[in-house]
């Protein structure tokens, strides 16, 4: 039973995965054996999908960055002001990347996207944010 439900939901999640300027849910990533909690998240037309993502402290984290505009590029920043935790990754228009990164103090962080095209409000500003939370 448990098996049919984890399937359903990462169909449910990847249907609705390129659905621009939506509020998703929150997704606690789960750790798999080899000690890595792995997610796919899909960056387009100023939104992240999923936005809120739970993480647990000391173990690493490999998210997959998968942008679906055409056109404009985005980023993927992750920045704690006490200096724990630091990501920043470009992610080219229709492009996939992989960012990996050990967060060591439990906490919730700002996810967002600082790309703009002056003198246009950033990317950020228009709605491409979310959070990392870590346990």
């Amino acid at each position: 039973m448990a098996t049919v439900w984890l399937l359903l939901t990462v169909s449910e999640t990847t249907i609705h995965a390129g659905e621009p300027a939506q509020p998703s849910a929150s997704m606690v990533i789960p750790v798999a054996a080899d000690g890595v909690q792995r997610a796919t998240i899909t960056l387009d037309s100023y939104s992240y999908s999923p936005n809120h993502l739970i993480v647990e402290a000391g173990k690493p984290v490999e998210l997959t960055l998968t942008s679906v505009t055409t056109i404009t590029p985005h980023n993927f920043i992750i920045k704690d002001p006490a200096g724990s935790l630091s990501v920043e990754q470009d992610v080219s228009a229709g492009k996939t990347v992989i960012v990996k990164f050990t967060p060591t103090q439990p906490g919730t962080f700002p996810i967002y996207c600082d790309k703009r095209l002056w003198p246009l409000p950033s990317h950020r500003d228009k709605g491409m944010e979310g959070k990392l939370e870590v346990r």
